[in-house]
């Protein structure tokens, strides 16, 4: 499947400034979003606050904008560049909310602008508590205890039965910004009235605590027919309760069982495949050592901070990858492979992490599901070499690497 012929020009909304929980990896993804669909030959319409980045150097789009993340900036940009769509997953969390509330005012509909990558339902699904709620019931995946509230005073009610401490989640926000664990009615006062104010939607989640749990996540890769790939496992090596980015994480998982993981994968890509993301998607997951009790945490329907050290540690590049689906094609499409080794000098560091041999014997394959999905991601990329029986990971035929044995 090539791309897509019906839009000539995209729109990227940037990041923005450097905040907690939104920092230099969304930069990285919008550059290689600007990358990815100017190769494929597409008009870049670039808006960002923030000229400090790499995404804004002169060159990386064709039309570049240093102007307010708003609803009023981003109107008048829209009304006189007319873009044919709007790529909103690759800016962080600042994008993707821009994006429903321009869609909400009716903006997009009006000069014609189409949403690729994800679409709005998609981001409902997958942003709003509730709405994910209902996807997680229906696809009978279990969630931590939880109730939405939009008051202080309904969050003390649910946190009464659920019991302390509880986690206060505010919806369409990132990095846990306005929410936290509480331990009484004192600080749920100030956490539940911190989130609604954070919350672009006024709405709090009241969580009951998984507090020392482990937590898991995967980088699923979808495209536009439904295929799938798990680019890579993470297992965070603290507990929960740590966030993310103060926690050691390692890739693959070094001491979850392999039929927990191959649960993690089917659950992963069920919710995936119900919230129809194109393109990259974090799912967190707890899990109880003692009682076996898996439940999802939550999904970014975007490119995040994990999908970053998950392209560090695999070198698979899921931001470009992620626009170059956007953009129509698939993954067993022709273009996927090559677009892969698009990458100019200073993107060259992702190939070093496949850059030792790798021996696989094909007719004795390791069962191990992270091995499974490297070849499946080797494959894609062409970075391999073939002999009869074997294959070399991590190999390009012109590396001048020796023949495996026999």
């Amino acid at each position: 499947m090539g791309k897509r012929e019906d839009i000539n020009s995209v729109l990227i909304i940037g990041s923005g400034p450097i905040i907690i929980g939104q920092a230099c990896e969304f930069d990285y993804s919008g550059t290689q979003a600007c990358k990815a669909l100017r190769s494929l030959g597409y008009k870049i319409i670039l808006v960002n606050s923030n000229p400090a980045t790499i995404m804004t150097d002169p060159g990386m789009a064709d039309v570049t904008y240093l102007e307010p993340l708003n609803i009023e900036a981003l109107t008048n940009i829209i009304k006189a560049e007319r873009p044919d769509a709007l790529l909103p997953n690759l800016g962080g969390q600042s994008g993707l909310n821009l994006s429903s509330e321009l869609y909400k005012a009716g903006v997009l509909d009006k000069y014609g602008v189409q949403i690729i990558g994800v679409n709005v339902d998609a981001i409902e699904r997958g942003e709003d508590r509730t709405a994910f709620k209902e996807t997680m019931n229906r696809l009978g995946i279990e969630m931590p205890k939880s109730q939405t509230v939009n008051s202080v005073e309904d969050a003390e009610m649910v946190a009464d039965t659920l019991g302390y401490p509880v986690v206060i989640r505010p919806a369409y926000c990132m990095g846990g910004t306005g929410g936290g664990l509480v331990y009484n009615v004192e600080e749920l006062r100030t956490v539940a009235a911190r989130g609604l104010s954070a919350s672009i939607v006024n709405q709090v989640l009241v969580e009951e605590s998984v507090l020392g749990w482990e937590e898991l996540e995967l980088e699923v890769v979808r495209d536009a027919k439904n295929q799938m790939i798990t680019v890579c496992f993470i297992e965070n090596v603290d507990a929960m309760g740590v966030h993310t980015g103060d926690s050691f994480c390692t890739a693959p998982m070094l001491t979850i069982d392999p039929e927990l993981q191959q649960r993690l994968q089917k659950y992963s890509y069920d919710i995936v495949e119900a919230i129809e993301v194109i393109g990259g998607t974090n799912v967190q997951f707890a899990h109880d050592p003692r009682t076996g009790r898996v439940v999802v945490i939550e999904i970014n329907p975007r490119t995040s901070r994990s999908s970053a050290l998950a392209s560090k540690a695999t070198g698979f590049p899921i931001a470009l990858v992620s626009s170059l689906l956007a953009g129509g094609l698939t993954i067993e499409g022709q273009g996927i492979g090559q677009a892969i080794h698009y990458q100019s000098s200073d993107d060259r560091h992702h190939d070093d992490h496949l850059s030792a041999n790798v021996l696989i014997h094909l007719e004795d394959p390791p069962s191990n599901l992270y091995w499974n999905c490297l070849l499946t991601l080797l494959v894609l990329s062409g970075n391999y070499l073939t002999a009869p029986g074997w294959l070399i990971a991590g190999a390009r035929p012109d590396s001048g690497h020796p023949a495996p044995p026999g």
